[in-house]
């Protein structure tokens, strides 16, 4: 199996990966998009789905005013499984808001209702692993 590279790099940015994420499971509007990036503008979302448009992996639909994007799957193939594995681990989550802060540019925003600082999703995933294992 050879995997093409261009697929390989569009998912290489953890907010590719969070894209595909909300697209994965239903069609999703621009601007819907940009709402779960609070602290993103939204060309930079335009540019991260740009790119994942141009690496084959969503497709976009124009409905008036508005696109409306969709994850091609079958373009993901194997690859598709393994987010679909990380994506439902706990810790994966955590990394990827970890990522998020590491790799943001300019000032941190202010505090947000629904946006948690990593130690209190690291808290909160452990809180999880640790009721699990209980069970």
């Amino acid at each position: 199996m050879t995997l093409d590279p261009a697929l390989l790099s569009a998912i290489a940015s953890p907010r590719r990966r969070e894209i595909l994420r909300l697209l994965w499971n239903e069609e999703l509007s621009a601007g819907a998009i940009n709402a779960a990036f609070p602290d993103v503008t939204f060309g930079a979302v335009s540019l991260q789905l740009r790119a994942l448009q141009k690496a084959g992996l969503v497709s976009v639909r124009p409905a008036g005013r508005h696109r409306y994007y969709r994850v091609e799957r079958e373009r993901l193939g194997p690859v598709g499984q393994l987010l679909e594995q990380m994506w439902a681990d706990a810790l994966w989550r955590l990394k990827i808001q970890a990522e998020f802060e590491s790799t943001r540019r300019g000032p941190r925003p202010r505090s947000r209702t629904g946006v948690k600082p990593v130690c209190q999703t690291l808290r909160a995933v452990r809180d999880e692993r640790d009721a699990q294992e209980t069970n």
